[in-house]
């Protein structure tokens, strides 16, 4: 899949602009804790970017049926790149005051909800629909994905400390450029299938997903595990700020960590996708990520964490690339834009109640306790979610038929 030309420039794409996320993803939180020194602040603002993809990413489905998959996220690039670039500028004016920062990171997260839907439909538009080549370019993009959470939270760090985190957002926004002309100029158009009279409807993706036997139990089961790794990633900076001298790369290493992990997983993953059944892969992965969680409840040195981060992430692709060729095949193609994009947002419902209160928690209750917590609930969702795929496995999935 990698002689074409098109996977190829949508691949270089995805490594620049989720580079530049990634710096920020670093970068937000930092610039918010140095110029407030407000946990709940910092909380506040990573999920003001979550709150519109549950309030709008539902209805965002329809617009990607409209527009197609290319133009979707050529508009959302172009549109990203200005609103990351204001918070700097704003800031080196003195015209940022907190509640425009949040106005600000809201209106970037509206255009990610459509943008990751896009991206998913534009596989198999690329590749066809056969759910092993879907599972296996899934585990090449998700590795290229992760491969830009070692290098940007490392690089991410490295520039903070360099110069500032007000100019790595920067950064971020020329990232979206960057990606923007990658796709425009090679990636082909996509022609906009017209969509049946029983796949129209805000909430026709919303009722297949959930008439669905095994897609309904698994996302809501994915609520409790997207609560869970937000709640983690985003209590991150705090524990460095009150465990590990304050030191932003510690930090970047916790984030690289993850991502050497996901990176080594996705490589492995692309070739296991081919070689058994999708969902038995799933569900001895999610049991077996449960795992290195409970080393957070020691107190160790950031070294041990960062390896339990590196495990952690090493099991995840072999979750996210089967299922997401089960669910892709699973849906008819007319439904896909509005499904993915419903699953999405139903799965990160729950994520700005774990960005927005994880770090105050880890504040003022200590991490030991929190983590503990978080250990528990991801151990009881990952043997919840493994039971229901497990149950599911067959050696052919049949496409249920268009939702009324």
């Amino acid at each position: 899949m990698l002689r074409q030309a098109a996977v190829r420039a949508l691949l270089a794409a995805q490594l620049i602009s989720t580079t530049g996320t990634q710096m920020t993803f670093l970068a937000l939180p930092w610039f918010v804790l140095v110029t407030t020194g407000s946990a709940a602040r910092m909380g506040a603002v990573l999920a003001a970017e979550i709150v519109p993809i549950g309030l709008f990413g539902i209805p965002a489905g329809s617009l990607v049926t409209k527009l197609g998959s290319r133009r979707t996220m050529l508009v959302c690039d172009v549109a990203r790149a200005p609103l990351i670039a204001a918070v700097p500028v704003l800031h080196w004016t003195g015209a940022l005051s907190f509640p425009l920062l949040l106005a600000v990171v809201f209106c970037v997260g509206l255009f990610n909800a459509p943008y990751g839907s896009a991206r998913g439909t534009l596989i198999p538009d690329l590749l066809g629909d056969d759910e092993g080549v879907v599972a296996q370019a899934t585990s090449l993009f998700e590795g290229s994905r992760t491969a830009t959470t070692i290098l940007g939270p490392v690089l991410g760090g490295v520039l903070i400390a360099w110069i500032g985190p007000a100019s790595v957002l920067l950064v971020d926004g020329v990232s979206y450029l960057c990606a923007f002309v990658l796709v425009a100029l090679f990636v082909p158009r996509t022609k906009v299938a017209p969509t049946p009279e029983n796949a129209r409807g805000v909430l026709a993706g919303l009722r297949f997903l959930f008439r669905d036997r095994l897609l309904g139990p698994v996302a809501v089961l994915a609520i409790g595990l997207n609560l869970t790794v937000a709640s983690l990633f985003s209590s991150l900076p705090v524990l460095v700020f009150l465990r590990y001298g304050k030191d932003p790369h510690v930090v970047g290493w916790f984030y690289a960590s993850f991502g050497a992990g996901s990176v080594a997983g996705s490589i492995a993953a692309y070739r296991v996708v081919k070689r058994f059944p999708l969902l038995r892969i799933v569900g001895v992965a999610m049991l077996l990520s449960s795992l290195p969680l409970w080393l957070f409840t020691a107190h160790v040195g950031w070294p041990a964490l960062a390896a339990a981060l590196l495990v952690f992430g090493t099991f995840l692709p072999f979750v996210n690339a089967p299922m997401t060729g089960v669910i892709t095949v699973r849906t008819p193609a007319a439904l896909r834009p509005k499904v993915l994009t419903a699953l999405f947002t139903v799965v990160t419902l729950a994520n700005p109640i774990g960005l927005a209160t994880a770090g105050p928690a880890v504040q003022a209750w200590g991490p030991r306790g929190v983590y503990l917590v978080l250990a528990s609930v991801w151990a009881a969702m990952a043997l919840l979610y493994a039971a229901v795929v497990i149950r599911h496995d067959e050696p052919a999935l049949s496409q249920p038929a268009l939702a009324d």
